[in-house]
């Protein structure tokens, strides 16, 4: 009886599985947002006026979309879709993660005192935004076939205020009795840094110069020492400047920037990465001086004199002592982010480790691993394994993706899964967020910083904003620890359940803020993820 009853609840469970296998299988084509033309989607309607917009001649040959292709085309009009859940099995979202939804628009404004107010106010922010992060080098030009004119389309910078020989400049055309060219700009002059024989001038210092000749030799000879001088001082921008000629013009781009600043440490020169003088461990703890404790004896066992710096917002804080130990007291409760911003704003060394308090180290934990691939990589962060007591290993791997959305804001996309392998580490692959154990470039991961509004709970938030910023990676073979969380209720200590009070138990107030900070920080109306 017992035997019949096993293979009974056996054939179960693997309908259960199969019919789930086939159902993702089947419903895999929509596991993602559905972007296919719906109504309302000018698709057509853009194809066509790219189409003629770029073809002068009044007789136009037909032409056919290709769907495929074209439904792919940003169209600025982005939307939310959930997967449609047709039926669920236990734990299924587990391993086959449907997408959800969720129109932040809608959750923040409609709880709002004044929506039309708060959505000017965003409108008005993301104007001033783009007016400080616009730039002249952005806009798409167009050399178009068959001029005379020569010009350099990119490369060509000066610092604020200083002055540069363009190169490049020349013109090819047919015989003619005098050749003429002109330059235009906005944002600084013209001039030569020498004379040629037979070629006028005018506008030398100006904004607006015209070099002329009889001879095409003599006035491309001229255009070889024609300078250009920045006069409106800004730290990052572009002038856009016209060439032209008796029925011919063009644009090209100069940037106008101070040279990036390199940040370099100085670690003395190691055959060996010597990870004392390149890594600083930095963590955050709340109420959990005891797994702080396991933590710190952990990395001792395996790096005894790297430094390990904490934040701590206790209420009743507790010394943290001990060689190459940096302990720094915030206000109580001042939260997650806030503490993370702390720790790795004293950080000196070239690169930070970001661990939990309660975390463990292991002979599976080696930092020299991060270090390698940051070195010989172009990443600026990479993230290791979580192992939990259970035995299960999570890396938790994410795409971001932000999608146009129009006036009313853009659409956040999450999944599970990362881009591609990477070459010469085969454990290691590229993605946009990974687990809360991780190594980076300090400067880089300084210069995105954490939202210290954020206080509760926080984590895709940090990738969120370093989209663009960070190239990011994750290791499989680099774990760390993860202590038991498993408590049985009569056993729990009055510090751990404080503890749980502070970290799961959020208020109305704490859902709010992470709702502004996508709807009217970021400027998302919806987000979706698994």
């Amino acid at each position: 009886m017992r035997a019949r009853y096993k293979k009974v609840v056996g054939l179960i469970l693997v309908s259960g599985l199969a019919v789930t296998l086939f159902h993702t299988w089947s419903h895999s084509t929509s596991s993602e947002v559905d972007i296919q033309p719906r109504l309302g989607t000018p698709l057509k309607e853009l194809l066509q006026r790219i189409h003629r917009d770029n073809i002068s001649d009044s007789q136009v040959d037909g032409y056919h979309i290709k769907e495929d292709v074209a439904c792919r085309l940003g169209q600025n009009a982005c939307v939310c879709v959930a997967d449609k859940e047709t039926f669920h099995l236990p734990m299924s979202d587990w391993f086959f993660p449907r997408v959800w939804a969720h129109n932040l628009d809608l959750t923040f404004l409609q709880s709002h005192p004044d929506p039309e107010g708060v959505k000017s106010h965003r409108a008005q922010e993301y104007n001033s935004f783009k007016k400080r992060s616009y730039s002249p080098a952005d806009v798409l030009i167009v050399a178009e076939a068959n001029s005379p004119l020569q010009y350099p389309t990119q490369g060509v910078e000066v610092r604020p205020l200083k002055t540069i020989i363009i190169p490049g400049l020349g013109l090819k055309g047919a015989t003619a009795s005098k050749y003429t060219v002109y330059l235009t700009a906005s944002l600084g002059t013209f001039d030569v840094a020498a004379t040629v024989d037979k070629v006028s001038i005018e506008g030398e210092g100006q904004k607006h110069i015209v070099l002329s000749s009889p001879l095409l030799s003599a006035l491309n000879r001229q255009l070889q020492f024609v300078t250009y001088t920045n006069t409106v001082f800004h730290p990052k921008t572009a002038d856009t400047v016209q060439f032209a000629t008796e029925g011919y013009q063009s644009f090209f781009i100069i940037k106008v920037g101070h040279k990036p600043v390199p940040t370099l440490y100085n670690s003395g020169y190691q055959q060996e990465y010597n990870i004392s003088a390149i890594v600083t461990i930095a963590t955050k703890t709340f109420l959990r001086y005891d797994k702080l404790k396991d933590l710190i004896d952990s990395i001792r066992q395996y790096y005894p004199t790297v430094t390990i710096v904490i934040a701590d917002d206790n209420e009743h804080p507790q010394p943290v002592t001990g060689p190459h130990i940096e302990h720094y007291i915030m206000p109580f409760g001042k939260g997650w982010f806030a503490g993370r911003n702390l720790a790795v704003s004293q950080v000196t060394t070239k690169y930070v480790l970001w661990v939990d308090d309660d975390f463990i180290f292991s002979t599976n934990t080696k930092l020299e691993k991060m270090v390698d691939i940051l070195e010989r990589t172009t990443l600026d962060l990479v993230g290791g394994a979580v192992r939990e007591v259970t035995g299960y290993t999570a890396t938790y791997r994410h795409t971001i993706s932000v999608e146009d959305g129009g006036k009313e804001g853009d659409c956040l996309h999450i999944r599970n899964g990362y881009h591609h392998i990477i070459k010469g580490f085969p454990s290691c692959v590229v993605a946009d967020a990974v687990i809360n154990f991780f190594m980076g470039r300090t400067e880089k991961v300084q210069q995105v910083g954490f939202n210290p509004r954020l206080a509760h709970r926080g984590h895709l938030e940090f990738f969120i904003d370093a989209l663009g910023s960070l190239h990011i990676g994750s290791c499989s073979n680099i774990i760390v620890n993860h202590a038991s969380k498993i408590h049985l209720p009569w056993s729990k200590t009055e510090s751990q359940k404080k503890y749980e009070k502070f970290r799961y138990s959020l208020s109305p107030d704490d859902n709010k803020i992470h709702t502004e900070v996508f709807y009217f920080k970021n400027r998302f109306k919806c987000m979706t993820s698994h």
